[in-house]
């Protein structure tokens, strides 16, 4: 694996992690760092003093390589199988920008704001249709006056199942915190255990159901034991999934209705001739959408000094001072019989900041998802987390979060 796609894959992985530590265990989310982690390297390569400390931090590299991983995503991932990545980047004609800054960009990734606020809304929400095909169709930070620079990503995947679920009628939840509520599941049995694993994650047992699709992608579903949060359960398979903790294969797992969280391990009787060991998948249908706030929770995102607009932050992007105005992702997410889609777009709109100021420095298995549990769609080659997500409730239509 390259130094830029490896330096991508961890600090992707890392972000995804504390990302997943302040969710609301009660609510529906889905969010991409995969999203928002290559904004932020290219912001902590044009950034000086705090501010580029803070971003060095939250993306795990030191800016000039992390920007480099950052360029590396935004050429190779619109050429992969199921999935598209565009940059973005609009400027009021009035804002002087750095030559050599903007020659990194991706070509035809800069247009210009023309102060008709109604008029760039319109061209910013049209470039988050276009990008994600419809799926999210508003750019989801403000633009207008007092905005003279927006940088945006985009991230689209989807593939199909290359064995796909049949749907069922829905069923009561005996037990957990849907008990008593219908649920209809999607189900299928596959032959082998390969796709089901065990992590021994510093949370507890996690179980692992790999769902994989037709081009490179695979979803990974993930349950924790009963009261565990998104915070214990992606944050332990993103250890699970580097190989930082301990993994037990399905076919190695004890015999038992309590095989793992979620899991059970019987012995049934065939007709078809040594049918070999069988995987059977229970989880419902989900259909999500989320919007983030990054500045709600700006330490998860080294945007704390950064969104001080008094001063500016951003030498390396223009000559005039720069703040972080707004930063927010839009997402969604459906796994369904057939396949799973998702989008995110992630945005971060420029303030005007004060004169800068000199640098300071500062230190068969049977797997049954009958109540919360998370998703992660990866991609298999290169082990990028693309789009990760916590489904609290049972699933019925569209669940929007707010974060």
């Amino acid at each position: 694996m390259a130094r830029e796609q490896t330096a991508a894959v961890t600090g992707v992985a890392e972000l995804t992690a504390r990302w997943a530590r302040g969710l609301d265990a009660a609510r529906d989310t889905v969010f991409s760092a995969a999203g928002a982690w290559p904004l932020l390297a290219l912001l902590a390569e044009a950034a000086q003093g705090p501010a580029r400390r803070e971003l060095e931090s939250a993306v795990g590299a030191q800016a000039p390589d992390a920007a480099a991983a950052a360029r590396a995503l935004f050429a190779e991932l619109p050429g992969a199988a199921g999935l598209n990545a565009a940059l973005g980047l609009w400027t009021a004609r009035s804002l002087p920008l750095h030559d050599a800054w903007l020659t990194t960009l991706p070509e035809g990734s800069h247009a210009a704001l023309t102060g008709d606020a109604a008029a760039d809304r319109a061209a910013l929400d049209a470039w988050a249709a276009r990008q994600t095909e419809g799926r999210i169709d508003r750019m989801p930070v403000d633009v207008g006056p007092g905005v003279p620079l927006v940088l945006a990503s985009a991230l689209r995947l989807t593939t199909r199942w290359e064995h796909p679920f049949t749907g069922g009628p829905a069923r009561p939840v005996a037990a957990g915190p849907w008990a008593g509520l219908p649920l209809p599941l999607l189900t299928r049995t596959t032959p082998g255990l390969g796709d089901a694993a065990v992590a021994d994650t510093r949370h507890g047992p996690l179980t692992l159901l790999r769902v994989r699709g037709d081009n490179g992608i695979d979803v990974h579903l993930l349950l924790g034991p009963p009261g565990a949060g998104p915070g214990e359960v992606l944050g332990g398979a993103v250890a699970a999934l580097a190989g930082r903790c301990a993994v037990t294969s399905a076919d190695a797992l004890p015999y038992g209705p309590q095989a793992g969280p979620g899991l059970a391990k019987d012995v049934i009787e065939s007709t078809r001739p040594a049918p070999g060991p069988l995987l059977r998948v229970d989880v419902p249908a989900f259909r999500l959408t989320a919007h983030h706030d990054l500045l709600r929770r700006a330490e998860v995102f080294g945007l704390a000094a950064a969104s001080d607009a008094s001063r500016g932050h951003f030498p390396g992007i223009s000559p005039a001072p720069l703040a972080v105005g707004s930063a927010a992702q839009a997402a969604t997410a459906e796994f369904g019989a057939e396949g799973f889609e998702a989008a995110a777009v992630t945005a971060f709109g420029m303030r005007a900041g004060a004169a800068a100021a000199a640098p300071s420095r500062v230190p068969r298995v049977t797997a049954t998802l009958d109540r919360p549990f998370g998703f992660a769609a990866v991609q298999r080659a290169t082990g990028l987390c693309l789009v990760t997500g916590w489904v609290a409730r049972p699933p019925s239509g569209t669940d929007r979060a707010e974060d």
